[in-house]
């Protein structure tokens, strides 16, 4: 089974930018739909971002359209999640979910990463 590895969570100011990694351990990510979720203290898990294919459409939560941008780099076998413009109520753990069915990662039933902390102070 697939297993997501996040990367490039920290601490930022309102206003800043961060960039997510998530590869997939021993697998090559070509094979993947992918999908971002975070989860922000005493909430519950929400969607952020998806695409299926390479090529794939992709997907956003009305509350990070025009800030959040989803995409791959194949040759870095990486999927990255690009967050500009960040906000205080962005703070969360964002996981990485990987399927090879895209309705499964945007119902979050894939194979899903340990998380990695984004904090954003204003």
């Amino acid at each position: 089974q697939v297993q997501p590895v996040e990367s490039g969570g920290g601490s930022v100011q309102a206003g800043g930018s961060l960039r997510l990694s998530c590869a997939p351990s021993g697998h090559t990510l070509t094979r993947y739909a992918v999908a971002w979720f975070r989860q922000a203290p005493g909430k519950e898990r929400e969607f952020v971002a998806a695409f299926s294919w390479t090529d794939g459409p992709t997907y956003y939560a009305d509350s990070v359209k025009g800030r959040f941008t989803i995409s791959r780099v194949n040759a870095n076998n990486t999927a990255y999640l690009q967050m500009n413009d960040l906000k205080p109520e962005d703070t969360a753990v964002y996981y990485c979910c990987l399927d090879k069915y895209p309705s499964a990662v945007v119902a979050g039933t894939g194979s899903w990463g340990r998380g990695t902390q984004v904090t954003v102070s204003s």
